[in-house]
């Protein structure tokens, strides 16, 4: 990097603004990213990288590191809260698709990213400590103002032709293109995040569903492997509950395994000891189920939305990175073919909007464990003697059909290439 002006303004340096900075350096297009963040910390846990995030990731060149951080996932399973066993496919090539399903610790993950940026573009191509509060634009440039996110202290704005806020939910540019947006809609329920150092279960590259919300719902699945030279592997987990009152909206707020485990005193099963392995986490994060009804338009001008900024999504589906790494990609993309920039964000907008805007819906309905909820109402919550006589194979294999058509990852869908026009 030099200190002439970049072509793109990148706010923010999470997921999607470092895979959108490398799709970029691919298309040849300069860019800077201006993080919040005085310094990166390892946040968060673990996330699921679906084959359609997979897919971009690796024609960035990041799929081997990937693998060499986390794990490819094999399959799915949905169990009852009592531990039987309602549905499994198999997932990633397994399920014969080119490309991996890949289970990942999210500081890992960033970690990849901000390596791959730093040595393609440049030690300088992202400038910490830079939380941006206000955009603005003229005929020529977008105009982004910045506090030092150390002293709080206002900077020079910087300009660019164009402006990207990939900066989250707390987007400054989204409140100020939607000042009157509705609150975050809470959906009454609150997921419990935390990772165990714990033996495999399964095959040893399983996801696993137990339960519904209602009396406790797990997700867990590795993210890491033999991470003791022994054959131990970090273990992913979340859970779900029903919670009248609305907590906070901060993904780093700490909890404790008290709040939630009654849910799962009983779930001691012959593939995994669910109650050791909850009060096994070093650190219990808390965060409410909230997301945001889909906004009307993401682009003024010379500034965009991307990523959580423009379509904050409940952490279903595996599917909120996945959604901010295709933005990512595609926005580049279309910056590289179109010369005239400006139609270029609004056609991004034009293809990204509906699409998200189904997979936000989506989450909320018919996310692939959901099907749990409608066997929970067959049986009445009791055992059940065959899965069989409760739903059909052909109805528990549309079910999950449904979602991967809507957030684009079925193998159909998979087989075609990426859709600009």
């Amino acid at each position: 990097m030099t200190d002439t002006t970049p072509e793109v303004l990148i706010i923010g340096a999470g997921i999607g603004g470092l895979t959108f900075a490398l799709a970029l350096h691919r298309a040849g297009i300069s860019c800077r990213l201006y993080e919040a963040a005085p310094e990166f910390k390892p946040l968060g846990v673990g996330l699921n990288l679906l084959p359609h995030a997979i897919r971009d990731l690796a024609e960035l060149g990041l799929l081997d590191q990937l693998l060499a951080k986390g794990i490819a996932t094999r399959e799915y399973c949905f169990y009852t809260k009592h531990g039987q066993l309602v549905y499994e496919e198999p997932r990633g090539r397994q399920a014969g698709y080119d490309v991996p399903q890949v289970s990942i610790h999210r500081a890992d993950l960033h970690d990849v990213l901000v390596g791959a940026v730093r040595e393609r573009l440049g030690d300088d191509a992202i400038v910490m400590g830079r939380k941006c509060v206000a955009v603005d634009q003229d005929d020529d440039s977008a105009i982004i103002s910045f506090l030092d996110g150390s002293t709080g202290q206002p900077l020079p704005p910087v300009r660019a032709p164009i402006a990207v806020a990939c900066d989250g939910v707390h987007s400054a540019a989204r409140k100020q293109f939607h000042p009157e947006e509705a609150k975050p809609r809470y959906q009454g329920t609150t997921q419990y995040r935390g990772a165990t150092r714990w033996t495999p279960f399964k095959t040893g590259a399983s996801m696993a569903y137990v339960g519904t919300y209602e009396t406790g719902k797990l997700i867990t699945y590795p993210v890491r492997d033999n991470i003791d030279g022994k054959g131990g592997q970090l273990i992913n987990w979340v859970i779900e509950v029903a919670r009248d009152d609305e907590p906070t909206r901060d993904w780093n707020r700490q909890s404790r395994a008290e709040e939630f485990i009654d849910g799962f005193e009983h779930a001691t099963f012959d593939w995994l000891d669910i109650p050791a392995m909850l009060r096994g986490a070093d650190v219990i994060l808390e965060y409410p189920m909230l997301d945001q009804d889909p906004l009307s338009f993401w682009t003024v001008g010379r500034i965009t939305l991307l990523g959580d900024a423009a379509h904050p999504m409940m952490p279903r589906g595996s599917n909120g990175a996945a959604q901010a790494i295709i933005d990512a990609n595609t926005l580049a993309e279309l910056l590289e073919k179109r010369s005239d920039r400006l139609e270029a964000l609004k056609e991004y907008e034009a293809i990204r909007l509906g699409a998200t805007s189904k997979v936000v819906l989506a989450n909320r309905e018919v996310a692939p464990d959901a099907i749990l909820r409608v066997i929970e109402e067959r049986t009445g919550g009791k055992r059940f003697d065959r899965i069989e006589d409760v739903i059909s194979h052909d109805e528990l294999v549309a079910w999950q059909e449904r979602y991967r058509k809507v957030a684009g990852f079925s193998t159909e869908d998979m087989k075609k290439p990426r859709q600009l026009v």
